[in-house]
C-alpha cells in the first residue's frame, strides 16, 4: 500500500468513529429510563391439553375407496375381459400415440392417389399424414373417418372395473 492510501484510510476510519460519539446521551437516558421501570408480570404458561386416544370402530365396514359392485379382474396375457374390448398388446405403437390427444392438432387434409389423408401436427411442430386405421393419442385411438373438418377416432379406455370400453373422440381442424 502506498503511504497516501494509508493516510486516507486512517482519516476515513477516524471520521466514521467520530461521527458516532456525539449522539450517545439520548441513548444513555433511554436505557436508564427503561431500567427504572418496574418489570411487568410474567404470563403463566398455557395449560397442556391431555391427549385423548381414538379407537377406530369402523374396521368391519366397507371401505369408501372400494366400489360396491364386484370388480371383474382383467385377464392376463392379453386376453379379453367380459365385453370383448381390449387393446392389442402385441401391436407396435405408432409415433403419434406417444402424445396426449389434446396436444395434437389437425391442420388440413390431403388427397394423393385416390387416398385421403389427414394432416396432424404434434406438439413439437412436425406435421404427419394419417389415414383411416392409424392410431393417435395415448388411449389406443384408432382413426375411423377423416373429413375436411375433423378426424374422428375410437379410443379404448379402462372402464374402472378392470375391463375396457370404447369412447368416441375427434380432432377438429384448427383445434376448434
Amino acid at each position: 500500500m502506498t503511504r497516501t492510501y494509508r493516510i486516507v484510510l486512517i482519516l476515513a476510519a477516524t471520521a466514521t468513529l467520530a461521527g458516532c460519539s456525539p449522539g450517545m446521551d439520548d441513548l444513555r437516558n433511554f436505557v436508564a429510563a427503561e431500567q427504572a421501570k418496574k418489570p411487568g408480570p410474567i404470563e403463566p404458561l398455557p395449560q397442556v391439553q391431555v391427549y385423548e386416544s381414538f379407537t377406530y370402530q369402523a374396521g368391519e365396514l366397507r371401505s369408501p375407496f372400494v366400489p360396491d359392485v364386484p370388480v371383474i379382474s382383467a385377464p392376463s396375457g392379453g386376453e379379453v375381459a367380459g365385453n370383448g374390448i381390449a387393446p392389442d398388446p402385441n401391436r407396435n405403437r405408432e409415433y403419434l400415440e406417444s402424445f396426449p390427444l389434446d396436444s395434437l392438432d389437425m391442420v388440413g387434409t390431403l388427397s394423393m392417389g385416390g387416398e385421403d389423408y389427414g394432416l396432424v401436427q404434434d406438439p413439437e411442430g412436425a406435421v404427419h399424414p394419417v389415414q383411416e386405421g392409424n392410431y393417435l393419442g395415448q388411449n389406443y385411438g384408432k382413426i375411423t373417418n377423416i373429413t375436411a373438418s375433423e378426424i374422428t377416432l375410437t379410443e379404448i379406455v379402462p372402464d374402472g372395473l378392470g375391463g375396457w370400453m370404447e369412447r368416441p373422440a375427434a380432432i377438429a381442424l384448427g383445434g376448434q
